[in-house]
């Protein structure tokens, strides 16, 4: 890696970290915690690439990127941000910041994206509708995940074109809202955003008419797995028949449609149309670090409306992590809200939430699947679903091992629940030594409490 790297960051470990990974790499490191400063080097010539937080003390990097733009046309910003929200990726966007990053970052991660900023020639800005101004990001897109970052990045990157985009992931993740925020984000914000279920399909004149009502706007249709052969049919040649200014086309769906297709319930011409980017929404215990940031935007969203101001104490939050959350999001948004009504006291305890979690359902074999579905078909799926979130580019080396360990935890840690914590029984219910699980335990830092298990 050769080139001059500008850092501009409030917290002295990034600004030391960074400096010293570069450094090591080849590159020559300015580093500072102003933006004035940062902004002075680059008026000056300085840099061949700048990785700004957003922010600091005497600025906002995001703000920041007109100006640096202006200033050095060409130079590339890469975004880095503790605000881990979709607003923060996609406002990194529409200022045309090279990329964007969530702290805490990969510093591996970080290093290849400036080793592939230096290496190539920014893009020239292209010509956009002015945006107006943004909605507020009030959706329950809450999350610092990887798999959350990564879905963030790919909203920014189709939001302004024109491909179809397909929408998978399982009932209550929020499949409608990521199609709305793309809409809502992008240059077509002020046209009409049509949902075209089978009643609006039906007839002659059905297609024709969402067209007329969307008025290039955007089209979604949601769960359109679920529409019959004959609303599949009448899709096909609605979208052939585009004209001069069509609509975007979206599309939601639990169902796996390659499976749908491989079993003649979906139409493989129509699959080929709707899908030109897929991204598919990860459920809400595959991100289950980001429960209690959602569990606190869902409590604040019920104080606004007028409900008690309440949190939930560590041992309700370790509840509320536990479960499993077959209903995503939107289960544990209503959850939120019952308990933001039912009680009084500012703290919510263990034994409150595990009064209102008893009267949930317990998990549901995901939509489309069946009863008798092996581990290894629901382990693969959740591959492809995390092959996809990386938008046609590798995941980070080392994924074996990640893998393994996102499998071996939960295995160790509910069998240690289903034995009371008792490490004996469970080494013996698992077929290992039990130093052997004792190893395992260390290692993975699992928490060993005799409990008995919510069900």
């Amino acid at each position: 890696m050769d080139g001059t790297v500008l850092v501009a960051d409030d917290d002295r470990t990034i600004r030391t970290v960074l400096t010293q990974a570069l450094t090591r790499a080849g590159c020559k490191v300015h580093a500072t915690s102003s933006m004035v400063t940062l902004m002075r080097w680059i008026e000056e010539g300085k840099g061949d690439l700048a990785i700004c937080d957003v922010i600091m003390p005497d600025g906002n990097g995001i703000e920041a990127l007109p100006l640096i733009a202006a200033a050095r046309p060409g130079l590339p910003v890469i975004v880095i941000s503790a605000q881990n929200t979709i607003m923060t990726a996609i406002q990194a966007a529409e200022a045309d910041a090279y990329d964007y990053l969530p702290k805490p970052f990969d510093l591996p991660d970080l290093m290849k994206r400036a080793a592939r900023a230096l290496e190539l020639r920014r893009r020239s800005p292209r010509p956009r509708a002015e945006p107006g101004e943004l909605p507020p990001d009030d959706l329950p897109l809450v999350g610092r995940t990887p798999a959350m970052q990564m879905l963030y990045r790919l909203v920014a990157r189709v939001m302004n074109t024109d491909i179809p985009v397909l929408i998978t992931g399982e009932s209550g993740t929020g499949k409608t809202l990521i199609a709305r925020a793309i809409h809502d984000f992008s240059d077509r914000q002020a046209l009409p955003f049509i949902s075209a279920g089978a009643d609006m399909l039906a007839g002659a004149d059905g297609p024709s008419s969402i067209l007329a009502r969307a008025r290039g706007g955007t089209v979604i249709f949601e769960e359109i797995g679920d529409l019959d052969a004959e609303g599949q049919g009448r899709i096909v040649p609605m979208l052939d028949a585009l004209g001069e200014r069509p609509p975007r086309i979206m599309a939601t769906s639990q169902e796996d449609l390659s499976l749908a297709m491989d079993e003649g319930r979906f139409r493989r011409d129509l699959f080929y149309r709707i899908a030109g980017m897929s991204i598919a929404v990860p459920g809400l215990r595959e991100r289950v670090d980001d429960i209690e940031s959602l569990t606190e935007h869902f409590l604040q969203r019920a104080e606004r409306d007028g409900l008690p101001h309440r949190r939930l104490d560590a041992p309700a939050l370790d509840l509320v992590r536990g479960y499993s959350w077959p209903g995503n999001v939107r289960q544990l948004e209503n959850i939120m809200r019952r308990l933001a009504v039912t009680g009084s006291d500012a703290v919510i305890s263990r034994s409150e939430a595990e009064m209102v979690l008893r009267g949930q359902p317990a998990m549901e074999p995901p939509s489309g699947r069946g009863e008798g579905e092996k581990l290894s078909a629901s382990v693969a799926a959740h591959l492809r679903r995390y092959f996809d979130l990386h938008g046609g580019e590798l995941p980070p080396a080392g994924l074996y091992t990640r893998i393994l360990r996102e499998i071996e935890t939960p295995l160790i840690e509910i069998a240690l629940e289903a034995t009371g914590g008792n490490q004996a029984k469970c080494a013996d219910l698992l077929g290992i030594n039990r130093n052997t699980l004792r190893k395992k335990i260390t290692e993975l830092d699992i928490r060993v409490t005799r409990r008995r298990k919510l069900m």
